[in-house]
């Protein structure tokens, strides 16, 4: 898949299906590029503009500040990166299914989303390089997560504690301390260490030992 084929496929996720123009496609382009090698605040629109091959004029004619540039990109990485949960069908198969262990859940979660980083990974990057300095992006992770995922993950974790399985640490604890160990292992196979060379199978299954040997409730 093509670059402009991975970004049409992400921008469907804001409702852009089909509605950027040729123009539009190349300013997005070029500010992803730009974004993920420089970060924002050093890019300037006119970069973006002799990137794209525009006048920087045309930038401003489509979006009205660097900003909401930077939110065009944002908002659908954010989307997609949440849509699985949303759609029924993974809903069905990922937080209704039925596991017979916390691990299988966590499986299932990283292939998935594994998959996901890779194929959109330069609109990941920029997502992930900005999140900590701009607060509409902080707002729009924590609106979306809490309004789609949490519940979920909450029953799941809730499931598995009943069960004996994993420790009674406070919901909030598990869920994070999951999350970010994934998410861990993605920053650094991908934007921190992209060029070491990784045995992505053996790693993942040393993250998860890992991550479960610590969520593992231990006998009294």
């Amino acid at each position: 898949m093509n670059e402009e084929q991975w970004l049409e496929e992400l921008l469907k996720f804001n409702g852009e299906d089909g509605k950027l123009s040729e123009k539009q496609m190349k300013i997005l382009e070029a500010a992803i590029e730009m974004f993920a090698e420089k970060g924002y605040a050093a890019t300037s629109t006119s970069e973006i503009a002799k990137r794209a091959g525009v006048a920087e004029g045309t930038i401003f004619r489509h979006y009205k500040t660097k900003k909401e540039l930077l939110l065009a990109i944002v908002t659908p990485t954010l989307l997609q990166s949440v849509a699985p949960f949303l759609a029924k069908e993974f809903a069905k198969e990922v937080f209704e299914h039925q596991y017979e262990h916390y691990e299988d859940f966590v499986r299932t979660v990283w292939k998935n989303r594994y998959e996901f980083v890779k194929k959109y990974l330069p609109a990941i990057r920029v997502f992930w390089q900005e999140v900590a300095f701009h607060a509409e992006i902080k707002k729009q992770l924590e609106t979306v997560f809490t309004a789609h995922v949490y519940e979920k993950f909450k029953k799941i974790v809730l499931y598995f504690q009943e069960k004996g399985e994993i420790a009674d640490f406070p919901v909030e604890s598990v869920i994070r301390l999951t999350i970010t160990t994934i998410a861990g292992f993605f920053a650094t196979r991908f934007i921190i260490m992209p060029d070491y060379d990784w045995d992505d199978e053996a790693e993942m299954e040393r993250t998860i030992q890992f991550l479960m040997n610590g969520l593992r409730k231990k006998e009294a």
